[in-house]
């Protein structure tokens, strides 16, 4: 698989409205993702907040979010991060290693709770990453 990079927004309590919206605008394939599907709640409230989204459109846009649990700040304006994500785990590795120096690590690569690799931190330039490394299917 090739890697992408796709916009991810965060919102407050309305990724599921504003991802439905943009999957009547686009259409193809909407995944969404609860926090307790993952066992990722840390309070019950945050149960069915949607900890990922993804849709796939049939001429290759992609899009993903996720709701902001409450223990974390929210700023519209800056409630986004751009993705990185795909197979190749030298190429992937290799951007966050590039594209993190002088920057803030946030998470480092680690296994996450989906079974892929996933690290997040900001640029030296101030911008939000998240690199998703899958698991290779060769």
């Amino acid at each position: 698989m090739k890697s992408i990079l796709n916009p991810y927004i965060n919102f407050k309590d309305t990724t599921r409205q504003a991802m439905e919206f943009y999957h009547s605008v686009f259409g193809g394939k909407l995944n969404l993702s609860t926090f307790k599907e993952f066992h990722a709640s840390q309070d019950p409230s945050e149960d069915d907040k949607i900890m990922h989204a993804m849709l796939e459109a049939e001429n290759g846009i992609v899009l993903m979010a996720a709701d902001t649990p409450d223990r974390m700040e929210f700023q519209p304006g800056t409630n986004f991060s751009i993705s990185l994500s795909g197979d190749n785990e030298a190429e992937l590795t290799g951007y966050f290693q590039k594209l993190s120096a002088g920057g803030t690590i946030v998470e480092p690569l680690t296994k996450a709770p989906w079974g892929d690799t996933f690290g997040v931190f900001k640029d030296k330039f101030g911008i939000d990453w998240m690199v998703n490394i899958a698991p290779s299917k060769q």
